[in-house]
Parts: C-alpha cells; structure tokens; sequence
C-alpha cells in the first residue's frame, strides 16, 4: 500500500510573485542548491474513464505488476504534458497509450482536467475532452472511421494554452505540431519540421528516418508573450553530435518555423528530456533524465537552460535547479522520510506555481512502471517543490498572456 498522504497547502497553488526581477536579468552562476519537498498528492494507478470503451487489448493479457489486461475501460493513464488553469486546476494530457503505434490502436488520445485535493492529499479528475479530427485535416489514413485520434495515430507529448483557449500540443510520430480547439478538435494540418523524421512518419512515407522512435517533441514550449513555440527534441537528429536536441522556433503569427533554433545538450548521451516551460525570454527549465526507475534510478533533474550562451559554447547554458532524487523533506510531507526521491522511469510535467514553487508530475506508463514499489503499478503522483532560490520569472510565465492567433501554415 502507499504511504499516508499529507496535504497540498492551499498556498502552493496561489501565485505568489513577491517582487519578481524582470525579464533581462543575468542568469545565476552555479547550481540552485537542494530543493524543498511542499506537497504532495497522488492518482491511483486504476483510474479509468466512467463509461469509456475498453482498452489495451494489444498489450499481451499479463498480469503487468498484478494488473490484468485488457481493462473495462479507458485509463487515465501516465501524464506527459500538463497546462496550469490558475484555478487551482490543471490540463494533463495523456500520451499514446502503452507506448507504442502498435500497441496503442485502442487508447483514445485524451486531455483530462484535474484537482489536487489539498485537503485529502488525492488527485480529482473532474472531466476532460478527447482529441479528433472530423474535418478530415490528417492527410493520411487513420485509425478510426470516426476519426476519433487513437496512440496509433499520434504519439501526444507535450501541450501548451493559448489565452483563446486553444491548444498546441507536440507530437512523436512525426514529429508533428497539432493545433486543437478548446474542445479537442484538430483545427489544421498537421504541422512538420524540416528535416526532421520519426521511423513511424517514415515508413509511412518512404522517406528516411532522421531521429530515434519516441525521440519526437517531448518538450514543447509557449513564449512568455505568446507569440511563439519552441518545440524541444527528445533525441539527436541523424547527423548532430549525439546528446545535442534541436530546439526549434515556430512563429504563432507567419503560421511556420522561422528557422532558428538553439541547441540543448544532455549530460549523456543516453539520458532524455521529459518537459519544458518559459521562465522568460531567454530561460526555460528544462526536466533531464535517464532511464531507471526506483533504486536504479541515478539521475533525474530539472536545469534552468538560457539562450544567451554566456560561454560561447553554441549550446544552452545550464543551471541546476533541483535534483528529483534529493530533495528536502524535513516535514515528512506524503509520511515520506527527510529525503524524498522521485524515482520513475519517465517525468514528463514541469509547471510554475510561483517564483520558487515547481508542480511536476509522472508518467507512470500504465501499467508497465513501478519505481515507487516495485511488482506494483505507479501512480501518478503530483508534488510541488520549493526552490532554494527565486527563479526571478518574467511575471508572464505565471500567467495567461494575449496570444496572437496563428497565421496559415507555411
């Protein structure tokens, strides 16, 4: 069973933007220091849809860590993208269901929106809308004659909020940029980078794959003035030194790519990004990861990457401003002990709470993980961490900002 959750305070969820530096100032040198376990709540791992089709009748029958397949219903499966409401809830999108095209053909894409219960320590799923293409805009063949998207059809794996409500999420099997409507609607064509090609997009194709499977936009991120998205790699481009992740610019305004980009490098080669956010003009943080989950789990962080390149070295600069395998718990937050670890193969959700306060989430990869105990299925937990230093945001990364609507794609 899982330990005794303690409460979200209510004060996590409240902006808390006392005197914020403006947007400009130079980066901090040197690491943050050890972050502050604040909160914590949790989802359990059975979560499904009421009254949702099944799912997950291509998956083998298990049992995954004493789970059966296939399941009654549509989990609510592992986050990998999550967008702040400033309501106290939030947008977490689901990915493509077990983690593969093959695998998938069952799960029907999803955003959900949830609560963190301060009062219960639990996470509340209040509802959500699922993703579909009824106007015919995917100029391939897919899963559905409804056209209901399907993680066979795209493999959704970061999102983003326009202040009109609508949605810009990254996608892997192209990769692609999907624009959705507050509904869920896709309202264009798919949108492609150059160069850029998964095997999955490929073998539909013909053409020649330029990056790994699942090495797609894991990473997706708005511009404090909204005027922008940056789109981050989770692999190297065929070609690039490798541990290098393109991290491209999309003008919301011209409808296209504006053929900058900068260059994140992982500290191995092996490790993977899970998430990025704005935290003003030139910084963003970015999640950094490996592959292990529980004890075997060596590294799992979150660097603050500034364009600027102060070191002249062609590559972001980078800060570390929270280690997620050591963070300080001297309240015993979740009946956890003083150093709490957040040991999960995949963590795919970083968010701002305030100028110190980060929310990041899982993606438990239902039901196949399980870094918190192992032979049993992850939850999605939700925590918030205090930093040891201000991040000195551009108070707009806090906020719902004007967006410019998007011109045609290009």
């Amino acid at each position: 069973m899982r330990k005794p959750y303690l409460l979200l305070g209510a004060a996590v969820l409240t902006l808390a933007l006392a005197s914020p530096a403006t947007a400009g100032n130079p980066p901090r040198h040197g690491d943050f220091g050890r972050a502050t376990l604040t909160g914590f709540a949790s989802l359990p791992a059975e979560t499904f849809v009421p009254d949702s089709e099944p799912s997950g009748a291509f998956i083998g029958a298990g049992p995954f860590n004493g789970i059966a397949a296939p399941f009654a219903g549509q989990p609510v499966q592992g986050f990998s993208g999550i967008v702040n409401r400033h309501d106290g809830t939030f947008d977490v999108l689901s990915d493509n269901g077990y983690g593969a095209k093959a695998n998938s053909a069952d799960f029907l894409l999803r955003v959900h929106r949830v609560a963190p219960d301060t009062r219960t320590g639990e996470v509340r799923v209040l509802g959500g809308f699922g993703l579909s293409d009824p106007d015919g805009l995917v100029p391939f063949p897919l899963t559905r004659a409804d056209r209901r998207l399907t993680g066979a059809d795209f493999d959704v794996e970061s999102i983003v909020r326009s202040a009109d409500g609508t949605y810009w999420m990254g996608d892997e099997f192209g990769p692609y940029l999907l624009h959705f409507s507050a509904g869920g609607r896709l309202l264009q064509a798919p949108v492609a980078l150059d160069g850029v090609r998964a095997p999955e997009t490929a073998a539909r194709t013909g053409e020649q794959a330029t990056i790994g499977s699942s090495k797609g936009f894991e990473g997706l991120v708005r511009s404090v003035d909204g005027r922008r998205l940056y789109p981050l790699l989770e692999g190297s481009v065929t070609g690039d030194i490798p541990g290098d992740l393109r991290f491209s610019e999309f003008d919301l305004r011209r409808g296209g790519y504006t053929g900058k980009r900068f260059v994140y490098r992982l500290e191995s080669p092996a490790h993977a990004i899970g998430d990025a956010v704005a935290v003003d003009r030139h910084r963003f943080l970015v999640i950094e990861r490996d592959g292990g989950q529980g004890d075997a789990a060596t590294f799992k962080r979150i660097y603050l990457a500034d364009t600027r390149d102060r070191d002249e070295d062609g590559m972001l600069d980078k800060t570390l401003v929270a280690d997620l395998l050591d963070i300080a718990n001297p309240k015993g937050v979740g009946g956890f002990g003083e150093t709490f670890r957040f040991p999960f193969t995949t963590i795919e959700d970083v968010v701002l709470l305030d100028d110190r306060t980060l929310a990041v989430l899982n993606d438990n990869n239902f039901p196949f993980s399980s870094g918190r105990t192992p032979g049993e299925a992850d939850d999605n937990e939700f925590i918030t961490v205090r930093l040891a230093e201000r991040l000195r945001a551009d108070p707009r990364a806090f906020r719902q900002t004007r967006c410019v609507r998007p011109g045609p794609p290009r």
